[in-house]
């Protein structure tokens, strides 16, 4: 497999982590998860080397000026993110395409950077109302936090039709079969999109 790369953007609540852990057990051999670095404290259950590689903000300061990062950002105030080069030059090296879940605007520098390499797919709500009560009904997050996701999946919602495809997500089964569809045309060069 050539070197390519497949990523999932959307608003914090979308659907996109549930519909790339779906492609990654039913094309377990075909992807890998590119694991994101960042600063912030872990989650309950998030480990770390798996869900994201934890860091501090000096470290990943450094990381910065060694140009060890093919993207980053400052998500949040004081809180980055980032894609180390070595997590995408590792999932190649094991012949597989690369798979992001990635907030909006690192999905837009990965797809800016990697150009034909890359399928951008921004997966939209079905509305701002809908994605709110999701992030409510997570319970992980205080009020001011989940205000600041709303507010920011608004400004994110701007950018869905620079992505290659927008894949509505209001019903995940059809959701995840239509993102198989897209993986299957970009992954096996099919073009019978439907």
């Amino acid at each position: 497999m050539n070197e390519k790369l497949i990523i999932f953007s959307a608003p914090s609540g979308a659907g996109k982590t549930t519909i790339v852990r779906h492609l990654l057990s039913k094309y377990a051999d075909q992807l890998a998860f590119s694991i994101s670095a960042c600063t912030r404290q872990p989650r309950e259950n998030e480990v770390d080397g798996k869900d994201y590689y934890f860091i501090s903000q000096e470290d990943f300061l450094h990381k910065i000026a060694q140009k060890e990062f093919v993207e980053f950002e400052e998500v949040y105030a004081g809180t980055y993110y980032g894609t180390l080069r070595s997590e995408i030059e590792r999932i190649w090296a094991g012949q597989k395409a690369v798979m992001f879940d990635i907030d909006v605007i690192g999905g837009l520098h990965l797809k800016n950077k990697f150009k034909e390499k890359a399928l951008a797919i921004f997966v939209q709500p079905p509305s701002l109302e809908v994605l709110s009560k999701r992030l409510f009904g997570r319970g992980t997050d205080t009020i001011d936090k989940l205000n600041e996701r709303i507010e920011k999946a608004k400004k994110e919602l701007e950018y869905a039709d620079q992505f290659d495809v927008i894949l509505e997500n209001d019903n995940l089964e059809k959701a995840c079969e239509r993102a198989e569809q897209l993986i299957e045309n970009f992954l096996f060069d099919r073009n019978n999109e439907s």
